[in-house]
């Protein structure tokens, strides 16, 4: 049988303890079932029986995984996913980045690149079409992600692409992130894998090109597309970025301010992107095949020195709402930081929040961490980053640190299955309550899109019912199809049939016939994929579940947004059925495989 276009049939898998490689052949079948990107890293950990090993052992696997789409004319299509175990969370865990690494790995000749083992020594791993080879790092070892992907690109010849980990990797931070291009795979840990590895960064490069089915009618596609809106919020990131969200969750109180205390901040106008484009000065870059230009990159002084902060929601929420932080100056500093060691923003930002209630209420003995303090935060950061004093338990995540100092502090570490949340406040966004708490790779934005159920008209965002848990299983699987095909969120927009035009473009470029339908067995089945690989990796029902203060208490400054600990398992057990799943949530088949 011919192999369908958009796809090598193989993937690479390179032992870095003893250099050894194998080639794997990929059927039709699976590549059906799984696509690319998310749903086949997914499935190959499985095969691989990741799921046995500690993440940060020799014996752990991370597979970088391309996708059919990657070096069409489709808009947003140069992504590629991190698939692992996460360190941070015992679970799956798989990060999506937009850079040129996406077409220059796949152009290696492979659908996707298994790492195992442990290098000798720090080391770069090359990979080219033909040859596969480490070379040694010692002198990368230390430095920024940014400055050893600089340091490569004169080492070597132009047509290569970089994945690189900074300070916080070789450090084995449980959050620390892989770079390339200013761009981070950032949730998770994919970067103290990595580091764990003695790997600093992997070059790759390639001439092999996968054909399109029908060429003509898939660049007509790819226009159509682009003329399309994106509709009114990608259109706002492109003037604003996502930091646009910043005032709009403030006045909806859903901004998660002082550890998830409440949520609005009082000082939040000083963050806005309105402020920030006022007092400096400010340059819109796009990711690698994007023409949304969503990224927004602002001066900064550190140390003395100019620099650059690249800023967006998240990074904004979580160094300064969430730490009580409202100094433009710190938080720009503050971000650019996290950048500077390889440091997720989220999990960074929630973990200092966290530690600063804690060092407030006398569970941690640090009295100059303190909420609002700006100098605190930069200088948790950089122990962070570091490896260094309290650092060393705070590059542990919120959950290990409550776990350590017990006196229930656990009720209020802002995490689900160890992955701190990100900005978006689950008592007034309660269908985001629900797939925060099923997530499979733990309190997560992106892999569930529910919070576009709460801000719709269909239903009160504050009081969720059962009906809810269907709503919040559909954005799951358009989720799981994007992160598989692969294509970036906020392309959403353009589709006026989902499913129907997705499974135009994968046969446009494939060549198959594949149906709608079709499509959506086929998010079921990464999905399940997902929730298979926790099982195995020791999954209970007890966490899919909120911290307990989200359960027991409303918001300080908004008494309306309130959530039980009944409706959410209530909410729980509804997705559960919905998913075809028992009511705890485990699969109805013992199938480990595609």
């Amino acid at each position: 049988m011919s192999t369908p276009n958009g796809y090598h049939q193989q993937y690479l898998e390179v032992d870095v303890t003893t250099g050894n490689t194998k080639y794997h052949r990929l059927s039709t079948k699976l590549l059906k079932q799984t696509i690319g990107g998310s749903g086949l890293g997914t499935q190959l950990l499985i095969d691989h029986q990741a799921w046995k090993y500690d993440p940060l052992s020799a014996e752990a696997s991370i597979v970088f995984a391309f996708s059919p789409l990657v070096g069409s004319p489709l808009t947003t299509s140069a992504k590629f996913a991190v698939v692992s175990r996460s360190p941070l969370t015992g679970r799956i865990n798989d990060s999506l980045a937009s850079s040129t690494f996406a077409i220059a790995g796949k152009r290696t000749g492979n659908d996707a690149l298994l790492i195992k083992g442990r290098a000798a020594s720090p080391s770069v791993l090359v990979i080219n079409e033909d040859k596969v080879e480490l070379q040694p790092a010692d002198q990368l070892w230390g430095l920024s992600a940014e400055e050893a992907e600089e340091k490569l690109r004169k080492q070597f010849a132009k047509d290569y692409s970089f994945a690189v980990i900074g300070p916080g990797g070789e450090q084995l931070v449980r959050y620390a992130t892989i770079s390339h291009s200013g761009r981070h795979a950032g949730r998770g840990g994919s970067g103290a894998i990595l580091g764990s590895k003695n790997i600093k960064a992997l070059a790759v490069r390639g001439k092999k090109r996968t054909g399109w089915h029908n060429t003509e009618a898939l660049i007509a596609q790819a226009r159509d597309l682009s003329k399309r809106s994106f509709g009114p919020a990608t259109e706002k990131y492109r003037e604003l970025g996502t930091a646009a969200n910043l005032l709009v969750f403030n006045r909806l109180n859903c901004l998660p301010t002082r550890n998830f205390q409440r949520g609005s901040f009082e000082n939040v106008v000083q963050l806005s992107p309105e402020a920030m484009n006022v007092a400096r000065d400010k340059m819109k870059t796009s990711c690698a095949a994007c023409t949304i230009g969503c990224t927004h990159v602002y001066s900064v002084a550190v140390d003395g020195k100019a620099s650059r902060a690249r800023i967006e929601y998240e990074n904004l929420f979580a160094l300064g709402p969430l730490c009580e932080v409202s100094d433009q100056q710190t938080v720009l500093q503050a971000s650019q930081l996290c950048d500077y060691y390889g440091l997720d923003t989220i999990s960074t930002g929630g973990t200092i929040a966290f530690a600063m209630e804690c060092a407030e209420k006398g569970f941690l003995d640090e009295p100059w961490l303190n909420f609002g303090d700006g100098d605190a935060l930069l200088k948790a950061i950089h122990l962070i980053g570091q490896n260094k004093g309290l650092g060393k338990k705070l590059a542990k995540g919120s959950r290990a640190l409550a776990n350590e100092l017990g006196k229930n502090t656990i009720a209020f570490a802002p995490q689900v299955k160890g992955l701190e949340l990100p900005g978006y406040e689950p008592r007034a966004l309660q269908t985001m309550a629900l797939g925060f708490a099923v997530g499979s790779r733990g309190a997560d934005h992106n892999r569930s899109g529910a919070y576009e159920v709460d801000f719709s008209e269909d239903v009160d965002r504050r009081n969720a019912g059962t009906s809810q848990a269907r709503l919040a299983v559909e954005t799951e699987d358009k989720a799981a199809i994007m992160d598989s095909l692969i294509l970036c969120k906020f392309l959403r927009g353009v589709f006026e049939d989902y499913f129907a035009e997705c499974v135009l473009l994968l046969n446009l470029i494939t060549g198959w016939t594949l149906e709608s339908k079709d499509l959506i067995a086929t998010a079921k089945t990464i999905v399940d994929a997902k929730k298979q690989f926790n099982i195995l990796s020791g999954w209970s029902p007890e966490e899919d579940t909120l911290p307990e203060r989200m359960l027991t208490s409303a918001l300080e400054d908004d008494e309306q947004a309130s959530l039980n600990r009944e409706t959410l398992e209530a909410l729980v057990k509804a997705y559960n059925l919905e998913r075809g799943w028992d009511e705890a949530g485990f699969l109805q088949t013992t199938s480990t495989g595609v």
